[in-house]
């Protein structure tokens, strides 16, 4: 492969990062702004300092890579590059969010969080399945402990309801 034709993939993050910067930009322009808020920093701020960012980051790298910079090839410490991708682990991650997005709902987060951190543990080719098991179940949650009384977000409870 030539050299002109090298690292236009690159090009690719460099668009994607200046898509994503302008996609932060004009949704932070449509947030309404209550009047008489509180200090200089308002709804706007950390958003719009996001897309600038990604903005100026697209550019800087898609005048590095056209000058003729070229991103580092991973070196895989601890990868064999020599094989292909894991298809068998790739799947169990899948399902296990799938199950996850199709639990949630009917079994609330606690159930549907434990079946996603297990799945995610076995996935990954962690087989001490009781200690797993525990551990899932108490993440989940003490995850719906800390969003519903720590930060006020209500996850659904589902088939918990009450005990929780």
């Amino acid at each position: 492969m030539n050299a002109v034709k090298q690292g236009r993939s690159e090009l690719g993050v460099a668009l994607l990062l200046l898509v994503l910067g302008a996609w932060a930009l004009i949704d932070t322009s449509q947030l309404s702004v209550v009047e008489g808020g509180r200090g200089p920093v308002g709804p706007k701020t950390v958003p719009m300092a996001v897309g600038i960012l990604l903005i100026v980051t697209a550019v800087l790298l898609a005048i590095d890579i056209l000058r003729g910079g070229r991103g580092e090839q991973e070196s895989g410490e601890d990868v064999d590059l020599g094989h292909g991708s894991d298809w068998k682990t790739l799947g169990l991650l899948v399902v296990a969010f799938v199950a996850n997005i199709l639990l949630i709902d009917r079994l609330g987060w606690p159930v549907s969080g434990a079946v996603l951190f297990f799945g995610t543990t076995f996935a990954l080719g962690s087989r001490h399945l009781i200690r797993n098991a525990i551990i899932s179940i108490a993440l989940s949650v003490g995850t719906w402990y800390l969003f519903n009384l720590g930060l006020g977000i209500a996850l659904p409870v589902g088939i918990l309801k009450g005990i929780l």
